[in-house]
């Protein structure tokens, strides 16, 4: 299928340099690049960048994903003091926090996560924090240690529509995904949660609304909605491309259902503009 123009987008060399260049010297890894996020360019224009701790190898082997599947490497226990000081060398305001699935990990990481949260508030106090976390395998004393390290948006992503899971990412749990979501709530109310889902995968109209549903009833906040764009051509094949003017009747359905924001374009990905939901948000919350 031809791209759509709807899905070009500029690309800044000297942007995406200068970042990568600061993420190797602290040795650290993003999730933009490991990914392939179409929004490299934009986001690293504005000095922003979604970091991904716990090494560039991860446990499980989703057909959609372009992030390596590997042996993990031990965890860095300097890491969280690297990120912490590369938030301050870019003056952030607002910094997303992601993880490889460490399956290999009794506590799935969370720890080390709770320990990037922190130090990275101690050296930017007036820095917001989105985490991005993987399932923990279930694990809600997990999500309890990651929930006391204080940050202001919980993230989990569910990905897709249930039916597909078993065929894509089958070593996930469409029912342990929303528990994430419904336990987060339960733990710690005032934390925002958030999370997003993919579109193009060969799901109906009908299975994205009722997706849309099951998420709200967990109490979620934030909501983004994305194309699926297959990063190479080993992974899971792309359905269709989903015109703008259906991701806006998605947005539309989502705020309808109490949503508090819901970001809904082709190039949205789960931490894109992610300053700006959390902002929205706080209006909402406050009016």
């Amino acid at each position: 299928m031809k791209k759509p123009d709807w899905l070009k987008v500029s690309y800044n060399q000297e942007a995406v340099d200068e970042v990568a260049h600061l993420m190797q010297d602290m040795e650290l890894n993003t999730v933009c690049k490991e990914a392939n996020c179409p929004n490299l360019g934009e986001c690293y224009s504005s000095k922003t960048a979604t970091f991904m701790i716990m090494g560039s190898q991860c446990t499980r082997n989703c057909r959609f994903c372009n992030v390596t599947t590997g042996r993990p490497t031990e965890l860095d226990a300097t890491e969280p003091q690297h990120l912490a000081e590369a938030v301050k060398q870019l003056d952030l305001e607002h910094v997303v926090i992601t993880q490889v699935t460490r399956d290999d990990l009794a506590d799935g990481g969370s720890a080390h996560m709770a320990e990037t949260v922190r130090a990275v508030k101690e050296l930017n106090p007036d820095v917001t924090v989105e985490v991005l976390i993987s399932d923990l395998k279930g694990d809600k004393e997990a999500l309890g240690t990651v929930l006391a390290s204080g940050p202001d948006v919980l993230n989990h992503n569910v990905e897709m529509v249930p039916r597909l899971y078993q065929d894509i990412r089958p070593q996930a749990i469409y029912e342990r995904s929303l528990k994430v979501l419904s336990d987060s709530k339960a733990l710690a109310p005032d934390v925002l949660t958030k999370t997003g889902f993919m579109i193009g995968l060969g799901e109906t109209d009908e299975e994205i609304l009722e997706l849309m549903r099951d998420i709200r009833a967990t109490g979620c906040d934030l909501l983004t909605i994305s194309q699926y764009l297959a990063p190479t051509k080993e992974h899971w094949t792309m359905d269709r491309y989903v015109s703008p003017q259906q991701f806006d009747d998605l947005r539309d359905a989502g705020l309808d259902m109490g949503f508090q924001f819901v970001a809904s374009s082709p190039l949205v990905r789960s931490s894109y503009r992610a300053h700006e939901a959390l902002n929205a948000a706080k209006k909402r919350i406050i009016l």
